[in-house]
């Protein structure tokens, strides 16, 4: 694998590319915990492999392929060779994917995923074509080449995602048990005084739980906490801040989950926030410029190895 062999990520955004956040990575030793995202996952593998647990399985995604999750789906993320993975990756929100789906697909409903793995170095191209697009500045690649990358996937691996409905008298228990989670999230209470609150038993509660939502209240919490934290540093709240407002005990806390779950730390993650917001109505950071660049020449995709098919039909970056 290209690189030095140490770890390095960036998680930012684009302001050009409204609802879409976008990440480069190399981890080695990185393991993700269960958690979900809100947008979905599209991530470019460049080398290695990465190992997810996704719907009660282990999926495997190589050099050429693509990891793909839809939002709200329990997954974790760890290195399936010695010498980690790299990939680039776009998260889309479901109103961008539902938006380019109505416009290029035929798919009824919502949209989303069918398979977790897809083998097509060419969709992998057009990824790290995005990305090497919103580091140049240049918002008309970066717009076009996204939704060429979100149509062809809905082409080759999409369909409408099942409707999640509540029938059975667990399912409603887990729903209410996960809106008072969400309004108590800095005061949660015991698992014991939920079921009771509830008018159930613990372990009936959590097996309703991991059965609605693939994970234990408390982990869920725990992910809760940190897309709550996310929105705060959206908004330029601190860290500091951040890690009371939603329940963790100190900075620190926040910094271990929060690294475990997104890739990077929260000071990395709200200085990227920072610098779009610094950033409107320009389309690069003079300060940033050469990080760019250093950071599209490591991450860029390797041309020797496996042949890429050729990019015919779409538009140069």
């Amino acid at each position: 694998m290209a690189g030095s062999g140490k770890e390095a990520a960036r998680h930012w955004q684009y302001a050009e590319l409204p609802g879409v956040d976008l990440l480069r990575a190399r981890y080695i030793r990185k393991t993700f915990v269960r958690h979900t995202h809100e947008n979905f996952v599209i991530a470019a593998i460049a080398d290695g492999v990465e190992v997810f647990h996704h719907r009660g399985a282990d999926q495997y995604a190589g050099a050429g392929a693509l990891a793909l999750v839809n939002p709200d789906t329990t997954h974790t993320g760890r290195a399936g060779v010695p010498e980690g993975w790299r990939y680039g990756a776009v998260y889309p929100s479901p109103q961008v994917v539902a938006e380019i789906a109505a416009e290029t697909t035929l798919i009824r409903g919502t949209p989303g995923f069918v398979s977790p793995v897809l083998d097509d170095p060419r969709t992998v191209q057009l990824v790290h074509r995005v990305l090497r697009a919103t580091e140049d500045g240049n918002a008309l690649a970066a717009d076009t080449l996204l939704r060429l990358t979100v149509t062809r996937l809905l082409r080759l691996n999409g369909g409408p995602l099942p409707q999640r409905e509540v029938r059975t008298a667990g399912a409603r228990i887990a729903a209410r048990a996960r809106a008072a989670l969400e309004e108590r999230m800095a005061g949660p209470p015991t698992l014991e005084k939920l079921a009771a609150d509830l008018g159930t038993s613990p372990f009936a509660l959590l097996r309703a739980f991991r059965d609605a939502y693939g994970m234990p209240p408390h982990t869920w919490l725990t992910d809760a906490r940190v897309r709550q934290a996310r929105r705060l540093l959206d908004a330029g709240t601190t860290p500091a801040e951040a890690a009371v407002a939603v329940g963790f005990t100190d900075q620190p806390h926040l910094n271990r989950h929060f690294t475990r779950i997104v890739g990077v730390p929260p000071g990395a993650y709200r200085r990227e926030r920072k610098n779009v917001q610094d950033a409107r109505g320009r389309l690069l950071l003079p300060s940033e410029a050469w990080q760019n660049r250093q950071l599209s020449q490591t991450y860029a995709p390797r041309t020797t190895g496996r042949p890429m098919p050729p990019s015919s039909g779409t538009p140069s970056a």
